[in-house]
């Protein structure tokens, strides 16, 4: 995992490469419950390019704030690549932004499966082009902070790609 002044300077990465743009982003987080956002506007200047985030704990604020089907969260469950595909582009056309980031998982120490152990998590990206997709199994001996400080990280870098 990345150190506390790597994570820094990638958010400014992130931040500075929008601004460059005039791009604008949005999140919406499930397991990570806010952090994104909140690495993001650490940055002075972010408002600029962060429009806001949708807390999305429960699977009813998947579907009433970024409309997420039902139907996806039945078929596939929460913590999938369907579901997070459809936060991402959900948070994209809710908020109006060019671009926004979705994660979606299980940060332990409880609540995994043999099918979706404690780690799994889904990370995408919309953009106007295209929605990409990252599945991340971290280690389920981490500590809950551990898992949800490194999907931070990796939404991160995903949304770099995206510029």
């Amino acid at each position: 995992m990345a150190a506390t002044d790597d994570v820094g300077m990638l958010t400014y990465d992130v931040i500075e490469a929008f601004k460059r743009e005039g791009m604008t982003l949005a999140t919406a987080e499930s397991c990570t419950g806010g952090l994104i956002a909140a690495a993001l506007t650490s940055v002075p200047g972010s408002s600029a390019v962060v429009y806001g985030g949708f807390v999305t704990y429960a699977n009813e604020a998947k579907i009433a704030m970024v409309g997420v089907p039902y139907g996806l969260l039945k078929q596939f469950g929460a913590v999938s690549k369907e579901v997070a595909l459809a936060m991402a582009e959900g948070a994209m056309g809710a908020a109006g932004t060019h671009v926004a980031v979705a994660v979606t998982g299980i940060a332990g120490p409880d609540g995994g499966t043999v099918e979706k152990p404690v780690g799994l998590v889904h990370i995408a990206v919309a953009t106007g082009e295209e929605t990409r997709h990252v599945k991340k199994s971290f280690d389920p001996n981490w500590s809950r902070d551990q898992i949800r400080q490194a999907t931070v990280i990796e939404a991160l870098k995903l949304l770099k790609k995206a510029i």
